[in-house]
């Protein structure tokens, strides 16, 4: 029976280019989304750019153009970079679609209608001389703990997490004048009426969410709750549907989660799809993932539940936490503000994608932080795909084209090998649907030691002399390995499928074993993968994109 599957990526900031803890975090729903739907089931799979917020305000105001302006290249360039990683979103949007902002807005006058987001006034900081209030990224200070310049939510130097009130010597970033306190009314969503209901969300997710989700879900609610405020002072972002707000925007904490759902009603009405009951807590047929790094862990496992909650709209809480630790670069923490970080983009123009996405999932942040550099990357390359994959592949069928002009005539397959071969789908796919990305991989890539063991055991160059009969069963047994690697690797490498099912003139397979018969003419072969020159690929890898403004 065909499964009903949600996949909602994090929608990454569009203030920026993609860097590659965007890319670890964010591989995994593809992988899921090209898996599930190569199972044959019901696959919604969705993201966007978040494009609303102060640092999106701040960059504008420093390059002189709309927010507007710098959100929609980050989105543009980010719609590019997933398509170069052959990403398969069934729908990348962003939040400044109308029907982004008319989902939020319905969903906004719900949650109060249902009694969960309420008025409130509150001491905020506000400059006498642009006479506005100040969001944090607005305020600039000194930090209380090192002395270092800081924005009313970061201290720049020492990176710790602040509140505005928390900053010494405030002033106002854009004029530099001190600032006062002065009283201002917000809509405040109720967070804590939802902690027992969050509570038993943790509780009974202990086999489906990652460790590390748990552990800063239960944290975030150890910690104590508090309702968070659901409108900000700007003039950038998702309009209050309330009388009075007009001032205000919906904070982008609360309007970018929604997102999930914006995108998702989207697609189920192209496919003519009732989204409530596919979404609906009562189908026994779904599934959902929520795939992100760990920065984004209290936003899925609190924020975005509670949200949902507060709907009274019976859609499912997330079954799947799939999220990433961090990623670090040379042994060291990645960070926009010391330039110390590679762009995807840069990536691409040293590696092929089927490469990063391979080295992402196999040494990728999936239970712990990680270490990446263009070393790890080229190593990772050259032993696995080139000395493993790419061996056992090429040397088979250059072999099959050099004496037989590419004809490979039928044989019996190894009975053994069939029983191997159905083993690791069948452990792949549990490892799979569970996230364990990399111990998919790990059995993956013990089917091909098993490949290259196989062939070199048998000695297809001898027996091709001695008996023409044993060659072509061991040749025929290659051939039908080689036709099920394409297939298991295709959700993480689905160029390298394509190419493999072109050389041996077959169609893509749904998941599980696929069974060859009759003579198969080998087409057109090429290599696999080239080995990587190590000390080229280094030269000059630096991000070229960290001082580029947009224009």
């Amino acid at each position: 029976m065909k499964r009903d599957i949600f996949i909602g990526g994090a929608w990454p900031y569009a203030n920026y280019y993609l860097h590659v803890g965007h890319l670890a975090a964010l591989l995994p729903g593809d992988i899921l989304a090209r898996y599930f739907r190569q199972n044959g089931d019901n696959v919604i799979y969705v993201s966007g750019s978040d494009c609303h917020g102060t640092p999106i305000t701040e960059r504008s105001k420093k390059e002189h153009i709309s927010p507007e302006q710098i959100a929609t290249h980050y989105h543009e360039e980010f719609e590019k970079t997933f398509k170069n990683l052959d990403f398969s979103y069934d729908e990348y949007s962003n939040t400044m679609s109308e029907h982004h902002k008319n989902i939020v807005q319905k969903y906004f006058l719900r949650l109060i209608e249902n009694g969960f987001i309420y008025e409130k006034e509150v001491e905020q900081d506000f400059c006498e001389n642009c006479k506005t209030y100040l969001s944090d990224r607005e305020i600039e200070g000194t930090c209380p703990y090192c002395g270092g310049k800081a924005t009313g939510d970061q201290c720049d130097e020492c990176l710790a997490s602040l509140n505005s009130d928390e900053v010494l010597d405030k002033h106002c970033k854009s004029c530099g004048q001190k600032t006062t306190i002065k009283t201002n009314k917000h809509l405040y969503f109720a967070l804590t009426k939802f902690k027992d209901k969050l509570q038993e969300l943790i509780d009974n997710n202990h086999d489906t969410w990652r460790k590390n989700a748990l552990g800063e879900a239960q944290k975030y609610i150890d910690m104590g709750l508090v309702d968070r405020a659901a409108t900000r002072q700007l003039n950038w972002g998702v309009e209050v549907p309330v009388d009075g707000y007009q001032d205000k925007k919906i904070y982008v904490w609360i309007e970018a989660v929604i997102g999930y759902l914006s995108v998702g009603i989207e697609v189920a009405e192209q496919r003519g799809i009732d989204f409530e009951k596919f979404l609906s807590n009562d189908n026994d047929n779904l599934k959902t993932y929520y795939v992100h790094g760990k920065d984004n862990i209290p936003f899925h496992t609190t924020i975005f539940p509670a949200i949902i909650e507060g709907l009274k709209m019976n859609y499912r809480l997330p079954d799947y936490i799939v999220s990433s630790a961090y990623i670090n670069l040379n042994n060291e923490k990645m960070s926009k503000s010391k330039g110390n970080l590679i762009t995807v983009n840069e990536l691409l123009k040293k590696f092929d994608s089927d490469t990063l996405r391979f080295y992402f999932m196999y040494n990728g942040p999936e239970k712990s932080d990680t270490n990446c550099s263009i070393d790890t990357i080229i190593q990772t390359h050259n032993k696995f795909l080139v000395g493993g994959l790419g061996n056992f592949v090429n040397r088979n069928l250059s072999f099959i084209k050099k004496k037989f002009n590419g004809i490979i005539a039928e044989g019996n397959i190894d009975p053994e090998i069939i029983r191997l071969t159905k083993d690791t789908y069948n452990i792949m796919s549990d490892l799979i649907e569970k996230g364990e990305f990399r111990m998919s991989l790990v059995k993956f890539l013990e089917y091909i030691n098993a490949a290259n063991k196989y062939y070199d055991e048998s000695q297809p160059w001898v027996k091709v002399k001695e008996n023409i009969k044993e060659f072509n069963d061991i040749t025929y047994t290659c051939v039908y390995m080689i036709s099920n690697i394409a297939n298991m690797i295709a959700p993480y490498m689905p160029k390298t499928a394509v190419k493999i099912n072109k050389m041996l003139n077959l169609e893509p397979s749904k998941w599980g074993e696929v069974k060859i018969s009759g003579d198969i003419n080998v087409k057109n072969i090429e290599l696999l993968f080239n080995r990587i020159d190590g000390d080229e690929q280094k030269k000059n890898y630096v991000d070229s994109e960290v001082k580029q403004k947009i224009k």
